[in-house]
């Protein structure tokens, strides 16, 4: 048995939401190890600002600004990519957190336009876009601890991601045929800028529901992705790997 390494060079990525948070650390790792990636996310600012802090594998970098809930922005990124695609991160994902009482049909429609239908609509316009002589066709999408057992003030987003999971089992029956692999991931509480501007106590209330007793970091969940669309990984299909430090226990 030797080590894992993970290479991906001669491997193109793409990854929503890929600008900022777990999905910065996510471009970051694949192209640390090697791949070429294209960030697509809705904010052009933190387009700017990633492609200003990934300067250094500019020759490895594409962006795009994408409104994942809008099929004809998703369709236009897809006909504007330069290189044809072997795996995809479907991480773009908002929160319009509210109890259900509170919880307004913009509420619901907003989260469940990005965080699901997004989903549909990104794939839907990819799976053409693969590289049709790829044997390292991987589809990685993001969920959440939250879709596997609920969360109070969160109808909207737990429904989505609950979503995300039916989507992975049955993209993996159907596209498992077809070369691909189709993975899930759910993390727990990760530790990103906004999270860090939360108050010490709530991060220490946090922290204390977690058998590790530590919030996770964007690395954890960027490790997880970079396995599961790994040669390593190739028999892996139709899985939830929850990255949560076992607060689902």
């Amino acid at each position: 048995m030797t080590n894992m390494t993970f290479n991906f060079n001669e491997k193109a990525v793409i990854v929503t939401g890929g600008a900022q948070g777990i999905g910065f650390e996510i471009t970051r790792q694949y192209l640390a190890a090697g791949a070429k990636v294209s960030i697509w996310d809705y904010s052009e600012q933190a387009l700017n600002t990633a492609k200003a802090e990934l300067s250094q594998y500019s020759a490895q970098l594409h962006v795009a600004k994408v409104d994942v809930g809008n099929r004809e922005s998703c369709a236009q990124a897809a006909a504007s990519l330069p290189w044809p695609v072997d795996v995809l991160i479907n991480n773009a994902g908002i929160t319009r957190d509210k109890s259900f009482v509170k919880m307004t049909g913009e509420d619901w429609d907003a989260v469940i336009s990005t965080n699901l239908t997004g989903l549909f609509n990104v794939t839907k316009a990819l799976l053409e876009k693969f590289n049709p002589n790829s044997t390292h066709k991987r589809i990685v999408n993001i969920s959440s601890v939250v879709g596997l057992y609920g969360n109070f003030g969160q109808t909207n987003y737990a429904a989505a991601k609950s979503g995300v999971i039916g989507m992975t089992k049955t993209w993996a029956k159907e596209l498992g045929r077809k070369g691909w692999t189709v993975n899930a991931i759910a993390p727990g509480f990760i530790m990103t800028a906004m999270t860090k501007a939360m108050p010490k106590e709530v991060l220490d209330q946090m922290s204390a529901k977690v058998p590790v007793q530590r919030l996770g970091e964007t690395s954890d969940i960027a490790n997880a992705c970079l396995y599961l669309s790994s040669e390593q990984a190739s028999y892996v299909n139709g899985t939830v790997l929850s990255v949560d430090g076992g607060i689902v226990l």
